[in-house]
């Protein structure tokens, strides 16, 4: 299997175990917390099959720190978005599996499992063709930053909330916003396994200050990130740096 395939694999295998999950009785934490478990199990035993020699970094794993000396690194957050998968009936949950190599992102996918999505790296996701309307600016539903108001401001755009940093990021893949504007606190694997698809689309995913995203770094934090069509990136930019 291709490394893409390998990824996707993991992906589906635990968006697989996400949907009996909550097919069952579980709701709310209880359901969070046991998604987070079986979505991880699923992950490393494809992982564990097909790439046992790699290291896996994971934020329902304690940090194996030699991956910092490691030619390649999964990445994965098995469960992005718990609060949302929780609570009945929202969509806007994903799973992450990106690997880490030669210094950056490779191959990934990202799973939406309540839409039945697979989105990758090989083949990338056709970018859609610009929409005549305001710009759209995803942001979180819960802790919207004061950049993202100054975003939208700058080109003339509206706020559209939405869970899960993978959903909102697959957002401006998909074609139903235009950006994804995060400040305030982040995770590598928050965002690794989307970056790499939405680059591999076209888009443009960068800091808030405008340098690189980069990943597999000792501090597991990653706090700010912008990810939006490449014609918006010059305005964003500026009017969150």
């Amino acid at each position: 299997m291709r490394d893409v395939e390998v990824a996707a694999s993991a992906a589906r295998a635990a968006a697989a175990v996400l949907l009996d999950l909550r097919g069952g009785g579980l709701s709310g934490r209880a359901l969070g917390d046991a998604g987070d478990a079986a979505a991880q199990q699923a992950i490393t035993a494809v992982l564990a099959e097909h790439r046992p020699d790699d290291v896996v970094f994971s934020e329902e794993a304690a940090d194996d720190r030699s991956r910092l000396e490691a030619g390649r690194v999964w990445i994965v957050d098995p469960l992005d978005g718990t609060r949302e998968y929780g609570e009945a009936g929202r969509p806007d949950f994903a799973v992450h599996v990106a690997l880490w190599s030669a210094g950056g992102l490779g191959a990934a996918a990202v799973a939406l499992p309540a839409v039945g999505e697979v989105l990758v790296t090989d083949p990338a996701p056709p970018l859609p063709p610009a929409v005549a309307r305001p710009p759209r600016i995803a942001v979180s539903r819960t802790r919207p930053p004061a950049q993202a108001e100054e975003a939208a401001a700058a080109v003339g755009g509206e706020l559209v909330p939405l869970g899960s940093a993978g959903w909102k990021t697959t957002a401006v893949v998909r074609g139903e916003v235009d950006a994804y504007v995060h400040a305030g606190g982040m995770y590598q694997w928050d965002s690794a396994a989307p970056v790499a698809v939405a680059l591999a689309a076209g888009l443009t995913a960068l800091r808030l200050d405008g340098s690189p995203l980069r990943y597999n770094e000792p501090d597991p934090s990653l706090p700010d990130l912008l990810v939006c069509r490449p014609e918006l990136a010059a305005a964003l930019l500026a009017a969150v740096r």
